[in-house]
Order: C-alpha cells, then sequence, then structure tokens
C-alpha cells in the first residue's frame, strides 16, 4: 500500500499487466471479500477474455487455495462467487498489499453462502467507481477499497463502514485526494436502521481520543485524525427495491441529517450524499445522480 506524505495509506496504482494474474486474484478475492469471474474481469483485466480469469481461478480451486458457492440466479444460469479457503489465506497473509487491512471472515461454505449477496452488492458498488477513474485519468484501482472498515466512537461501540474509498481525481493543474465511507442498502433493513448509520458517522465525527493515564489532561482531539487527514465524505448507495421506495429511503436519510443534532453538525463540514446503484452503474458516479443528504440538486459525487 502506499501511503502519502502524512503517513495515510493512499490510493494504489491500477494493477499492471505484467504483474501475474495469480498473483493479482489472490489478492483481490482477499481484499474484496469475494466476487464473480464477472466482477474480477473489469476489476483486474478489463480488457481480456473472460477465459483468462476463469482459467486462474479453477488452478487455485485445484490447489486447494479458493474454492466456490453457487448463485441463484432468476435466469438458472450457472454463477459463482470465489473465496479463498483457509489454505489460501495463510499463503496471501503476510502480501504487503493485504497487511493492515480486516481479518478476512470467510473461513469456510456456510459462512461464503450466508455472506454472498451483501459482499457481491459492496463489490458491485466498487467497479463503477473503478471504471470512471479509468476513463477519466484519475487514480483509483481495486486495491483503493477496502470493505468491512471498523472504528471506535465511544462508550465500546464501533462504525463499521462497508468499504472506505480512496480516489485521487486529477486534472490539468490539481491533484484531489477524496477518501469516504461508503454504505451499501441493499433494503434488507428498516429505513431506520440505515439512517442511524448517519448517526454513527457523526458520532466518529465528534469521538475524541482519551489519554490513558490516572491524571488525563484535555482530549488530544479527534481520533479520526490517527486514520485520515481529512474526514471522509459518507456516501450511501441504495438498491433492491422499487424506484418511489429508494427515494423514500433518500428522504429518510435527508430527514435525519435535517433533524439529528449531531447530524446536522457533520453536514455542515463533511459531504453526505446519496444514490441509486443502477444509476451509478449506467451513467457512472461522475455523472450528476447523487442526491446531497443536506438538500440541493443532484451533481457528482466529487462536488457533494
Amino acid at each position: 500500500m502506499t501511503r502519502s506524505r502524512s503517513g495515510v495509506p493512499g490510493p494504489e496504482p491500477a494493477p499492471s499487466p505484467a504483474e501475474p494474474l495469480r498473483l493479482q486474484v489472490l489478492t483481490g478475492l482477499p481484499l474484496h471479500r469475494m466476487a464473480t469471474t464477472g466482477q474480477l474481469r473489469p476489476m483486474l483485466r478489463p480488457n481480456s477474455p473472460r477465459q483468462l480469469i476463469s482459467r486462474v481461478l479453477n488452478k487455485l480451486r485445484t490447489t486447494g487455495l479458493a474454492d466456490l458457492t453457487p448463485l441463484q440466479q432468476a435466469d438458472r444460469s450457472r454463477t459463482h462467487a470465489w473465496y479463498l479457503t483457509p489454505n489460501g489465506i495463510r499463503l496471501t497473509r503476510d502480501l504487503p498489499l493485504l497487511r493492515g487491512r480486516p481479518p478476512y471472515p470467510i473461513t469456510s461454505t456456510t459462512a461464503a453462502s450466508l455472506k454472498t449477496p451483501h459482499t457481491l452488492c459492496v463489490v458491485r458498488a466498487h467497479l463503477p467507481f473503478a471504471t470512471d477513474a479509468r476513463r477519466l485519468g484519475h487514480e483509483h484501482g481495486p486495491w483503493d477499497w477496502t470493505p468491512e472498515v471498523a472504528h471506535p466512537i465511544g462508550d465500546g461501540q464501533r462504525l463499521v463502514a462497508d468499504a472506505v474509498l480512496h480516489y485521487t481525481h486529477v486534472d490539468s493543474q490539481h491533484r484531489r485526494k477524496l477518501r469516504a465511507f461508503v454504505e451499501v442498502d441493499r433494503t434488507t433493513m428498516s429505513s431506520e436502521r440505515l439512517a442511524v448509520k448517519l448517526i454513527d458517522s457523526a458520532r466518529l465525527f465528534h469521538h475524541e481520543t482519551q489519554p490513558i493515564g490516572r491524571h488525563r489532561p484535555a482530549s488530544t482531539g479527534p481520533a479520526w485524525l490517527r486514520w485520515y487527514p481529512v474526514f471522509p465524505r459518507v456516501l450511501f448507495v441504495v438498491t433492491g427495491a422499487t424506484r418511489a421506495r429508494l427515494q423514500d429511503r433518500i428522504s429518510d436519510l435527508q430527514a435525519m441529517t435535517a433533524q439529528h443534532p449531531l447530524v446536522a453538525a457533520l453536514a455542515r463540514e463533511v459531504p453526505l450524499g446519496a444514490a441509486v446503484l443502477e444509476d451509478i452503474e449506467k451513467h457512472g458516479p461522475s455523472a450528476p445522480v447523487w442526491v446531497p443528504l443536506a438538500r440541493g440538486d443532484k451533481r457528482p459525487w466529487t462536488s457533494l
């Protein structure tokens, strides 16, 4: 992982075709938890045939380093989600790109099947950002997306973001390093529970590090400065329901932003937005498909 001068993890370069594809797959699977062949191809080798990825995956399965779990498809087509086995995890745990990443939670076929729907949806949310970055000449690749990032927010509780996004926006004059907490909602929880995630983000924003010791001096400042030079923007990606229902969920997020004092204070300092996953996939996240939670017209995520 590259680091900026501040010591905070920075965007990683996109995979080079010169790097062994086997190594890229062994890195990409544990980093993203699991993925389908159709997801790994645009992530790692967008201009290569699907069969190239399939051959590598099948060989990893033959050697006991990877396995698969079947997916339920409406059209009954044969699709599988791939993940690393415990042997594969032991082999890859010391890879430089995986050091310091959250622990790999999939240790069996049962664990894989339970996590498949949400995990693959989080991968779906990542792919449009990677595709957009390649098209626009920005810096963002498969290694710039870290799932299941946890931070303490006080009282023994934690904020667990579905993913943290690192992205460098590049134009002829400027380089903007952007970060975001990404929450992916498949409409499987109540709208209120989803909106509570905004409160957790606000608690992290206001949470201060308390020194350890008998005679504790004043707080040493916001805890999030341990990881980020600027507090990440918060992006909600919603899917899995009718357009009207998804709009209702976004409206509930806007209501929480307006009504909760901690979240309102967060919104004055940090960009907050929501978008429909299918819109991001169709138009790209740089299109004006993001609804600002503090109200306003739709815009690109970089302009929230």
